[in-house]
Parts: structure tokens; C-alpha cells; sequence
């Protein structure tokens, strides 16, 4: 897609030393600095990288922008037995739409590699007509690597993980999200943002199946007994966010209700295969 430019926003940060974090972000970095470099001349990708304020010293490659906005975490905001400086949602997202100013936003978890040709795939989808989307992982074994391993990861199968942690859309769609107080670092965060898309956009889809972005394990440490008060506190926030599009939508299908807030096998899934989302439904890719 002639033209196309992108603001790629992550959260980077300072973590513990055995921290699945701490171990997946050089990858991260270096996935991203070698993908725009294979779409030079084609995208113009911008990497953004959202921090917290005590945290704007911190190393990061020479291309990425630093914007270091971030004063406060959910920690701020309500009680937990155990302090997480988890930032909010909404807090890196309005960061990240308002210093940049490409017409499309990547946002990715910052423990998501890319694939070299993951930004001119996203151009091949965008071209399609899509205006916004989410592209699931895959999940390659937690070997030890290094960064000169990164062509070995890029050609590991992995599997196919069904969570959701890297969102693509149109920056002009962002002044109408509903996000609320949902935080990262836990669970449910990423549907509050498909559910923004899947409300907001003329075109969405979910890519199950493309082998464009990986992630080292699936320790699933977030889930740790201690941290429950977290997960509960994001599931209920992102109910009070699903209510709100819903009233703002004017109603949901049973269908697409199912898809927003339904786990495990109670979840109905779209098929995406025959369908994209206009505002909560379902349409045939035929549809214009």
C-alpha cells in the first residue's frame, strides 16, 4: 500500500532480572527494528515507546521515539494485596494517538516479536480494506536464544495461542473508545480493545491463523494466586466497558455478545473466514 505510514506504540519497561518480560523484550526490539528495516521504501513504520516518567532514561534502541508520559498505574487508582505498576489502557494508547501521527496504530504487548515481513503484511490487510484488525500470536518453545538466533525463531511453527495482544487500526477511530480503568499486565485487556474495534470499525476482522508474530512460552504468570485481585479487577472493568458499547451500539447479537464476554467453550467465535464486523455485526466479505 503506496504511502502507508504507521506509529508502532509498546510499553517498554524496567523488570525483574528472571522476568519472562526482562527476558522477551531485546527480542522484541530487535524483531522491530529488523521489520521496518525490511519495509523501508515501502511503510513508513514510527516506533513509539510509551514510558513512565521514572523510567525515561532507559535503554532503548536509538530508533525508537520516547514519549515518557506515564505518571500513574491501576495501583494509583484502587487498593490490590500485592503493589503492580501496571499502567492503564487508555493512558498508553492516548499517548501513543496524540504524539504521533501516522493514519494507522500498531500496538503490540511488548514480549510480541515480529516476523521481518509483518509490516508489509499489514499493508496487504489495510489494502484490503480493512481499518482495523487483531492478529493472533503464535507461541514458539522457551528455548535459550540469543539475539543471533532470531532467524531460528522467525522459522519456528510454534502454536497458535488465542489471546490478544497485537490490535492494528485507524488513528482516527481512537477518540471513540470506551476503555476505562482496564489495565495491562492481566487478563481481559485485550478484548476491551477488540471490542473498541469490533464496535468502532467500518471493516474488522480477527486473524487466527497468520504465522506474523511470536511470543517465547506461555508460562502464563499473570494467573500467580497473588495477582487474582488484578484479574478480577479487569474482568469487571471490561464488563462496565462491553455495557457501554453495547448501549451505544443500540444492542448487540447474541452472536457477537458471546464473542465480547463469553470464555472457553461457552464463546462463540465469528467465522472469520466468511465474515468481517461493522458495528457489532456480522457481514459477508462480499459486502462492500
Amino acid at each position: 500500500m503506496a504511502g502507508l505510514t504507521l506509529d508502532h506504540v509498546v510499553h517498554p519497561g524496567r523488570f525483574d532480572a528472571g522476568s519472562d518480560l526482562h527476558a522477551a523484550q531485546p527480542f522484541t526490539f530487535a524483531s522491530m527494528e529488523r521489520a521496518a528495516e525490511f519495509a523501508c521504501g515501502a511503510v513508513d513504520v514510527r516506533t513509539l515507546a510509551v514510558l513512565f516518567r521514572d523510567e525515561a532514561d532507559m535503554e532503548l534502541p536509538a530508533s525508537f521515539r520516547r514519549l515518557p508520559e506515564l505518571e500513574r498505574c491501576i495501583a494509583d487508582l484502587r487498593p490490590f494485596r500485592v503493589r503492580r505498576k501496571l499502567a492503564l489502557l487508555r493512558d498508553i494508547l492516548a499517548a501513543g494517538c496524540r504524539r504521533g501521527n501516522a493514519e494507522y496504530v500498531v500496538f503490540t504487548n511488548v514480549d510480541i516479536a515480529l516476523q521481518p515481513h509483518f509490516y508489509l503484511a499489514v499493508a496487504a490487510l489495510i489494502g484490503r480494506g480493512h481499518d482495523a484488525f487483531v492478529i493472533n500470536r503464535r507461541t514458539i518453545p522457551a528455548a535459550s536464544f540469543d539475539l543471533a538466533d532470531l532467524p531460528l525463531m522467525y522459522a519456528e511453527l510454534g502454536e497458535p495461542h488465542p489471546g490478544y495482544d497485537c490490535f492494528v487500526f485507524r488513528r482516527d477511530l481512537y477518540p471513540r473508545f470506551t476503555l476505562g480503568e482496564v489495565c495491562i499486565g492481566t487478563a481481559w485487556v485485550g478484548r476491551a480493545l477488540l471490542a473498541n474495534l469490533a464496535v468502532h470499525a467500518a471493516r474488522f476482522r480477527e486473524f487466527r491463523d497468520l504465522h506474523l508474530t511470536f511470543h517465547l512460552g506461555d508460562s502464563l504468570s499473570w494467573r500467580q494466586t497473588e495477582f487474582d485481585d488484578y484479574l478480577q479487577a479487569n474482568r469487571e472493568e471490561y464488563q462496565r466497558v462491553a455495557s457501554a458499547l453495547e448501549r451505544e451500539a443500540g444492542g448487540f447479537p447474541a452472536e457477537f455478545r458471546s464473542y465480547l464476554l463469553d470464555a472457553g467453550r461457552q464463546r462463540s467465535i465469528p467465522d472469520f473466514d466468511r465474515f468481517f464486523i461493522a458495528a457489532g455485526r456480522c457481514l459477508p466479505l462480499e459486502a462492500p
